[in-house]
């Protein structure tokens, strides 16, 4: 069985050509998203869930510090005296508004001396000689890192009760597909990955992996299809649900409908990013927790994906048998493949994106929505942290369900066919939605 690509043999001055480009990006995000609102709103706390937009903006660059100025350059604190302040382990989302946080301008001139310093050691830095170093990966680690924040920051401003203060086009129309749902053959594949340069330590290593034949959905499950199980009753009924989920729907008030739902007469309306307005029935649903998927896929007489079969479904070719690096081949993203990077401030409808389909005809995997899975989070067999336990290790275990594939407010250096995000099942904040799955019946899987 052939694998995954090889890594690309780039020169250091490639390297330092692509690590410019993803650290101004991601940079150039943060400044729009934090630019757009005045320093009131940027201290504010939004929602316990969240953290003050400032905190974000400090962070990524508390973090940029301690890896490529300190760690990677080797030069001395900018502001060692921060670093209590912006670790992650050590404050609750709901208590950093009550530290003694950078105010806004002095955030700003934080971020813009460290990011000085991180190009004037780009510059001069090898490259090699480290496993942090070999093919940029600790400045990739960084960029990731800032955009994952910036994604955060996107949300953040979903769950702003004020006015309006981003813009951005819609996403190309949707068109149908030829079939609602695509057969997945069974047999092994290639999970994971040992060659992507800047794939995160619970993406590795690869592995093989014997997966039963399974259909999955063309698409995401719609807005429309999820209303028809609101109008089934599928929130009242607890044979739908899990027995967790159905104690976390009873523990949540109000839980009837999607985050940011509202009905009034028989009109759905929805609120996105400060404006109010029908909810459209061909997106994908959005705003939904873990056991709100689980429960309209049984109410469908179907299941969720495992994160196997959902990476199955994205990467292989059954052409070749190899595991690509994206649905539509190994390379790079492009605004005709996914709706990727706050191109557009919604998900795109089925249809959108027929470059981006996989070769067995499966729409959008990436980008758009997360998609939960079945799987809670664990690492690969041969797992190793690196470059800290912190990253994915602390995380694991059957607290936190994978999801897979990115988002409209994901970035495309953060976003590739293995890499995995994680969070609570009960949680409805993130841009995510999923897709159905099933087991073939006796006679459908050839």
């Amino acid at each position: 069985m052939t694998t995954s690509p090889p890594v690309p043999d780039l020169t250091p001055e490639h390297w330092r050509s692509r690590v410019a480009e993803v650290l101004t990006r991601a940079r150039d995000r943060s400044g729009l998203l934090t630019d757009a609102v005045d320093d009131d709103d940027l201290v504010r706390q939004h929602s316990p869930l969240m953290s003050p937009l400032v905190w974000d903006l400090a962070h990524v660059g508390n973090q940029e510090e301690l890896w490529l100025v300190r760690d990677v350059g080797g030069l001395a604190p900018v502001r060692q005296d921060i670093d209590e302040l912006y670790d992650a382990f050590r404050h609750a989302r709901a208590d950093r508004p009550s530290l003694p946080l950078l105010g806004p301008p002095e955030a700003r001139s934080y971020v813009r001396e460290v990011r000085d310093k991180v190009l004037d050691v780009l510059a001069h830095s090898p490259l090699e000689g480290r496993p942090l170093l070999e093919n940029a990966f600790a400045f990739g680690m960084v960029a990731q890192h800032e955009q994952q924040h910036d994604e955060t920051m996107l949300a953040t401003h979903q769950l702003r009760a004020s006015a309006a203060v981003l813009a951005a086009p819609p996403p190309p129309p949707g068109m149908s597909l030829p079939a609602a749902e695509v057969l997945v053959p069974g047999g092994p594949f290639t999970m994971g990955t040992s060659t992507e340069p800047w794939a995160l330590d619970n993406e590795r290593p690869a592995h093989v992996v014997d997966v039963a034949p399974f259909f999955i959905d063309a698409a995401a499950v719609t807005n429309g299809a999820y209303l028809a199980f609101i109008d089934g009753g599928g929130y009242d009924e607890p044979r739908w649900w899990s027995a967790q989920g159905w104690a976390h729907r009873h523990r949540v008030a109000g839980l009837t409908a999607p985050q940011f739902w509202e009905r009034v007469g028989d009109t759905w309306w929805r609120r996105r990013f400060g404006i109010r307005e029908q909810v459209p029935p061909q997106e994908p649903v959005m705003h939904v927790s873990f056991h709100e998927a689980q429960a309209y896929a049984a109410w469908a007489g179907r299941r969720l994906p495992t994160e196997a079969e959902w990476e199955k479904a994205a990467r292989w070719d059954p052409a070749t048998g190899r595991s690509r690096r994206y649905p539509w081949g190994d390379e790079d993203p492009g605004p005709e493949h996914a709706n990727l990077g706050q191109r557009h401030l919604r998900p795109a409808e089925a249809g959108a994106y027929p470059r981006g389909a996989s070769p067995l005809g499966v729409h959008q995997l990436i980008g758009d929505v997360w998609e939960w899975t079945s799987s809670d989070f664990h690492g690969y067999p041969g797992f190793s942290a690196f470059p800290y336990p912190e990253y994915s290790l602390v995380f694991f275990g059957s607290d936190y369900k994978v999801l897979r594939g990115g988002s409209f407010g994901s970035d495309a250096v953060a976003v590739r066919g293995t890499f995995r995000n994680w969070d609570y099942p009960i949680r409805r904040q993130i841009f995510a939605g999923f897709r159905c799955a099933r087991d073939p019946a006796p006679g459908e899987a050839g």
